[in-house]
């Protein structure tokens, strides 16, 4: 008697170029320590309107969201990173900066060289101005919490 299957289906006759892709959460990968959920955490409280007024409402949209590219910005300077092409090549590569880039696609080094310069910096600078000044509040809070619990 012969063994042979008439029915045999190959499941892989469809090959490589129709692989199913999912979209992969990023939220396991990040621990929530990290300190960019951190950052995240501070730079949700800034008024961002000043970098929306510097984008123009008839021009072209955007390629990445302002805020999220100043929040990509913030964090690349928290790690010590200030070259454009670097970030541009960590935003592709690196978990975090895909994490703040919530399923964007990555920013180009020149885009990235264009939003802080020119008429954004101000923008910019406003918001680093109102992200130390937070910082600086969190601090004496904390100062004047410890010098109350010492003369207690």
């Amino acid at each position: 008697m012969s063994s042979k299957l008439k029915y045999h289906k190959n499941y892989t006759e469809f090959g490589e170029p129709y692989q199913l892709v999912l979209p992969l959460s990023l939220e396991g990968l990040v621990p929530e320590d990290d300190s960019a959920r951190l950052l995240i955490h501070e730079l949700e409280g800034l008024n961002y309107s000043l970098l929306y007024k510097a984008y123009s409402a008839r021009g072209r949209n955007p390629a990445v969201d302002p805020k999220t590219m100043f929040k990509i910005l913030a964090y690349a300077y928290s790690q010590n990173i200030y070259s454009s092409r670097k970030i541009e090549t960590a935003c592709r590569r690196a978990i975090n900066f895909m994490w703040l880039l919530a399923g964007q696609k990555a920013p180009d080094h020149s885009t990235i060289a264009r939003f802080r310069t020119g008429f954004l910096a101000d923008a910019c600078e406003s918001l680093f101005y109102q992200m130390v000044k937070g910082w600086n509040r969190r601090v004496n809070c904390q100062r004047r919490l410890y010098s109350l619990k010492g003369q207690s």
